[in-house]
């Protein structure tokens, strides 16, 4: 009951962010149980049992379940934990994305805690449903407590190719950890190509936030560069504290991310986000 209670107090947290999102970037939550667009044969929840075959309405608007099917976890084998023995949830994000041309659909869902480890447990499944639905690929992308698409979701980085940008965060009372990965949709299957760690702090004199933009850049390559930029601002409050309150401030940090041919993947041109993580560890 506490995990559950405080998934759904996070997720009330979240509706207003989600909501724009989902108006301006394409994500859509759909009642699994609805047909997909244009189709009178297929729902989302035949989707999602492709994830979680044992998937089923459970009357009180929700969608309860078994174990998922064995993936991989994005950053690698020695990352993430198990996934929970059972799940429930009312509904997971579908986003559109392009891949080598082709109209795939990526859709998300956050699972709940792992039994044995600090993260939660967040499938990223890739379909092509364009025919009889298709599981091209699966991967837990959950790198905290919980998981979802982030502003803007995906970028285009080629004329049918795009980048998926989720975000994995937990909170306490007065400061917010939130890990960012960037992945690459590639001949139907995700790829990590960065993680980027920020934290947000409200304290009594003080608070300070880092939001996170990104920019897509035509280099001549076959994939767009990808700029990141973290702005890191401080704005003294109005309160009475005992500390006296720094000067308000505000800095970039960018990293950009170019497709490197011979290595076949992006490589970043610094090291500034892994500074920055260090930084932040600091303040913990």
């Amino acid at each position: 009951m506490p995990t559950n209670f405080f998934r759904l107090i996070l997720a009330v947290m979240m509706l207003p962010f989600l909501w724009t999102v989902a108006g301006a970037q394409t994500v859509s939550f759909p009642d699994l149980g609805s047909p997909l667009p244009g189709r009178s044969d297929v729902t989302y929840l035949d989707l999602a049992r492709m994830v979680i075959p044992s998937l089923a309405a459970d009357g009180d608007g929700f969608y309860k379940g078994g174990l998922p099917i064995e993936m991989r976890h994005i950053e690698g084998p020695d990352s993430g934990g198990s996934p929970p023995e059972t799940s429930s949830f009312p509904n997971a994000a579908v986003l559109p994305v392009k891949s080598g041309g082709n109209d795939r659909m990526a859709m998300l869902f956050d699972l709940g805690d792992s039994p044995d480890s600090a993260e939660g447990y967040a499938v990223l499944a890739l379909y092509d449903v364009t025919a009889k639905p298709k599981l091209l690929d699966a991967a837990n992308v959950a790198v905290d407590r919980s998981t979802y698409f982030r502003e803007p979701n995906k970028l285009s980085i080629g004329a049918g190719d795009d980048m998926l940008i989720t975000m994995s965060t937990h909170f306490n009372s007065s400061q917010g950890y939130v890990i960012t990965p960037l992945i690459m949709v590639r001949d139907d299957k995700f790829e990590l190509i960065d993680m980027i760690y920020t934290f947000d702090e409200r304290l009594c004199a003080y608070s300070r936030k880092q939001d996170v933009t990104f920019q897509t850049i035509a280099d001549g390559q076959p994939y767009a560069a990808v700029k990141a930029t973290v702005t890191d601002s401080t704005v003294p409050s109005d309160e009475s504290c005992d500390d006296a309150p720094p000067e308000a401030s505000s800095h970039d940090i960018s990293v950009t991310y170019h497709w490197d041919k011979k290595t076949s993947r992006y490589v970043k041109d610094s090291d500034a986000f892994e500074k920055l993580a260090a930084e932040n560890e600091k303040r913990f």
